[in-house]
């Protein structure tokens, strides 16, 4: 039985201003080791802003989120970052990849200030794991959008991380590549027990077993699970 890794309780977001809009009204969500989550919905909707807040990156105006019973958010600086460094990977729509570096040093850069061994032999192996070992001299201008997200999933994992949040991984590219990025993803977490929550406005994005989840207005709603 997977165990539980991630939970959220209660967690709710107010931007001040404009009327203190609540974006995120309070969710309470439990991501388990291995476990596939999906949350569906519309530009605005509130998945973002919830994504952010259990990954470690956006305080929320009240409620908790709790990694392996440790409260993240009532922790110091520097073990929040920490947490998000080691054990938390993401993925964006935008690849955020550094122009100026090799996809080799891309994808190393967050064993940069690691103690890990081997650091080539790392990223070598999971350049081959995720079909851009031939680029890995070349510069991220040379590649195509989906071979920049490859890299750019190639350095959310190179840390092993236990939970991958992506956010709109599949937002920029053509339907072929974005089931070839979904099938690296699910194939990745099915074979390491690495959680998966992905938020996405595309409807039905993942064929396989997962939690699927609805967002609007700000509520989150779980759908009966898709299996």
């Amino acid at each position: 039985m997977n165990s539980k890794i991630l939970r959220a309780e209660s967690v709710h977001k107010v931007y001040e201003g404009n009327g203190n809009k609540s974006v995120l009204k309070p969710t309470s969500i439990s991501i388990n080791k291995g476990s596939i989550h999906v949350i569906e919905g519309k530009s605005g909707s509130g998945k973002s802003t919830l994504l952010s807040i259990l990954g470690g990156m956006e305080f929320p105006s009240s409620g908790k989120v709790f990694f392996e019973n440790r409260s993240i958010y009532d922790l110091a600086d520097s073990e929040q970052a920490m947490i998000r460094g080691q054990y938390f990977g993401f993925v964006f729509q935008s690849f955020h990849l550094i122009p100026e570096l090799t996809i080799r040093e891309n994808i190393g850069l967050p064993l940069h200030f690691s103690k890990q061994k081997n650091k080539d032999v790392v990223v070598e192996e999971l350049a081959e794991q995720v079909g851009i070992a031939p680029h890995l001299s070349k510069k991220p201008s040379y590649l195509s959008g989906g071979e920049q997200q490859r890299v750019a999933i190639a350095r959310a994992l190179v840390s092993k991380p236990s939970i991958l949040f992506a956010d709109e991984p599949t937002g920029n590219l053509d339907e072929d590549t974005s089931q070839q990025i979904v099938k690296l993803l699910i194939n990745y977490s099915y074979l390491n027990n690495t959680a998966l929550v992905i938020v996405t406005h595309e409807k039905q994005l993942i064929k396989q077993p997962h939690n699927l989840y609805t967002m609007a207005d700000g509520l989150l709603k779980a759908d009966k699970k898709n299996d």
